[in-house]
């Protein structure tokens, strides 16, 4: 009798069939080509191209503070509440078939204030993608409402009272992004938005260690009670700070082609992520803005399994800790983490 055949699941397969959380990417950043064209056409003036070769060129970025300025730009073209839904739901109908769980979506409340957009629109807006995708797309959605830093004092005030005042109901963090060196200019003021922030039970989730040292890692932690940091690449700048992420278990939501694509890293080949995991530290795989920087969620999979020879143990751990790191209610984590177990299993 002929032995059983077995059947190996390759890499890219697991890939395909692994279940996967975002909790790393931005509203305005994971607006796809089509969605960006539409709209550049549809409001003339912008400064945003309305071809796809242009746009695709536009996307070249020699350091952060260009990708910054194309990022406002593409902003700009979001004007009505329709045009938030209209991101939330893209972002949802392009997860869905990397078999995409659920979204952590950082959404910037304070650029939509200076397009003239009332927080009670952008907040419906808000509540009736997160419904919309959950029902047509199988994606549970989630909102961080984060500061874009180098805005200062104003930027804070209102997504502080975007945060109290009008919540959305998927609100679970508030965040801190934008350029880290312009930060110390409004420390005080950060610290006190984050601790109201707290004090109303949103989770600190700020950007740090992207650009900066691991100096902006510690205020993180120390000022502004981070329980995650997105990105946290420079923390090996500072094995004292390594020691207490490794200890503390803090996620670090890392964002590879990003890196590369904001000048953070040279070339993929130079990304940290490898001794990241050597010493120990929590992290989580994520796109950031992911038709900006022409990536995936499966494809960010891809490039760590290609790059860095990471197998299905180690693609497995990543998407369990993006689990795990999440804001999701205990009995769909353990569902979802199951899922990931079986496959695991399997490949």
């Amino acid at each position: 009798m002929a032995a059983p055949m077995v059947v190996v699941m390759t890499t890219d397969a697991f890939i395909d069939d692994l279940p996967k959380v975002e909790l790393h990417v931005h509203l305005v950043g994971s607006a796809s080509v089509p969605t960006v064209l539409e709209l550049a056409r549809r409001y003339p003036g912008s400064g945003v191209p309305t071809t796809e070769e242009e746009l695709r060129a536009f996307y070249t970025f020699k350091d952060f503070p260009a990708f910054a300025r194309v990022y406002e730009k593409v902003n700009s073209l979001v004007r009505e509440p329709e045009d938030v839904a209209t991101l939330v739901l893209g972002l949802a109908r392009d997860l869905a078939p990397q078999r995409g769980r659920y979204v952590e979506l950082q959404v910037t409340p304070y650029a939509h204030h200076v397009m003239g957009i009332p927080m009670r629109a952008v907040t419906e807006a808000l509540d009736l993608a997160s419904r919309r995708s959950l029902e047509e797309y199988g994606v549970e959605m989630a909102y961080i409402f984060d500061i874009p830093g180098e805005h200062g004092e104003e930027a804070a005030r209102v997504t502080l009272e975007h945060s109290l005042q009008e919540p959305p109901e998927a609100l679970v963090g508030f965040g801190l992004a934008g350029i880290e060196q312009e930060r110390p200019k409004y420390r005080d003021t950060f610290r006190d938005a984050f601790t109201a922030a707290r004090n109303a039970g949103l989770r600190s989730l700020p950007h740090a260690g992207e650009m900066d040292g691991a100096e902006v890692i510690w205020e993180s932690l120390e000022a502004l009670g981070a329980e995650r940091i997105a990105h946290g690449i420079r923390c090996l700048d500072d094995p004292k700070l390594v020691a207490v992420l490794r200890e503390r278990q803090i996620p670090l939501d890392v964002c590879p082609t990003s890196n590369v694509y904001t000048g953070q890293i040279a070339r993929i080949e130079d990304h940290p992520l490898p001794r990241l995991l050597e010493e120990g530290l929590f992290l989580t795989l994520n796109t950031d803005d992911p038709p900006m920087f022409a990536t995936s969620l499966n494809e960010e999979y891809r490039v760590v399994a290609r790059t860095f020879g990471l197998g299905v143990p180690e693609l497995a751990q990543l998407a369990r800790n993006g689990v795990q790191a999440s804001s999701m209610a205990a009995d769909r984590k353990s569902a979802v983490i199951a899922e990931i177990d079986a496959l695991a299993a399997r490949g």
